[in-house]
């Protein structure tokens, strides 16, 4: 009996094993062949766009975008504007989660209601007022309107606030006893030990900064300031003159992922770590 138990339970994790790595090629396969189009002439990732070895290894596409395109820029500007916003996402989401979580004062839970109900409206509705505060405050077609509007996300403010909340008050006691002030107590006792929370909070502002298309579009028609978002857009578009081009944006797409695909690995395992040790004896 107990054999008979042991197969079958070899076999049921066989057999998710066998569902997960078929989930996993599902997923994987699109991105693989992205790549090796990317490295095909235009004529073969027409006619053989399924096949994953080129007939004939180029890497023409990657070369036009650096020395026929303004690639180069775009990639430019879409750090500087990705990084500045992370930056401004974690500052003052942690800050406002904060005090969400821990100080007293009076409208709190209304305020948090307001948080939690903006993450509800689609970002397409508030297009058309963001460009008119955009011009109004001469921010249009400059780095700033780019920037500040997207310095602060409801979705940030949430995570951190439930973080900051199951983190136990008698850490912030110990601080306030030893003569802490609540922001020394915030900056340099609890943030620390909010790792997970920031780490999820930098990929996702990045994330989101980084494949940002509507909001780029009403605040700047500058080409100087265009995106990655936006040039490769413009490049699905035929941007850069007839035919397919199938090789071009499969290799813009492909430069576009890397970043984000490092970011993950980087701070994964950061994601995954539970803050422990906190507590004063």
């Amino acid at each position: 009996m107990r054999h008979r138990r042991g197969t079958a339970t070899g076999s049921a994790h066989w057999i998710v094993f066998a569902l997960l790595l078929a989930m996993a090629v599902v997923y994987v396969f699109p991105f693989v062949l992205q790549l090796a189009n990317s490295f095909k002439t235009d004529s073969e990732a027409s006619l053989a766009g399924m096949s994953l070895l080129p007939d004939t290894w180029t890497t023409a596409a990657y070369r036009t975008l650096f020395t026929g395109s303004a690639f180069p820029r775009w990639f430019a500007n879409s750090v500087i504007v990705a990084v500045a916003v992370t930056a401004g996402r974690v500052l003052f989401g942690s800050m406002a989660g904060y005090a969400l979580a821990r100080l007293e004062f009076h409208g709190r839970q209304a305020i948090f209601a307001f948080v939690v109900g903006v993450m509800a409206v689609p970002g397409v509705v508030l297009l058309i007022p963001k460009f008119l505060v955009i011009r109004e405050l001469g921010l249009y077609n400059s780095y700033l309107g780019l920037i500040v509007p997207l310095l602060v996300d409801a979705s940030g403010v949430f995570i951190m606030k439930n973080f900051f909340e199951s983190i136990p008050r008698a850490v912030e006691e110990a601080a306030y006893v030893d003569g802490a002030s609540v922001l020394r107590t915030y900056w340099s006792v609890v943030l620390p030990m909010a790792r997970p929370a920031l780490m999820s909070v930098v990929i996702l502002s990045f994330q989101g900064s980084w494949n940002e298309l509507s909001h780029f579009i009403v605040a700047s028609s500058d080409p100087a300031l265009v995106n990655l978002t936006k040039g490769v857009a413009q490049l699905v578009g035929g941007g850069l003159g007839a035919g397919n081009q199938y090789p071009l944006k499969l290799a813009a797409a492909t430069l576009m992922t890397i970043p984000m695909a490092i970011l993950f690995f980087v701070f994964q395992r950061r994601i995954m770590n539970a803050s422990t040790g906190a507590v004063k004896e």
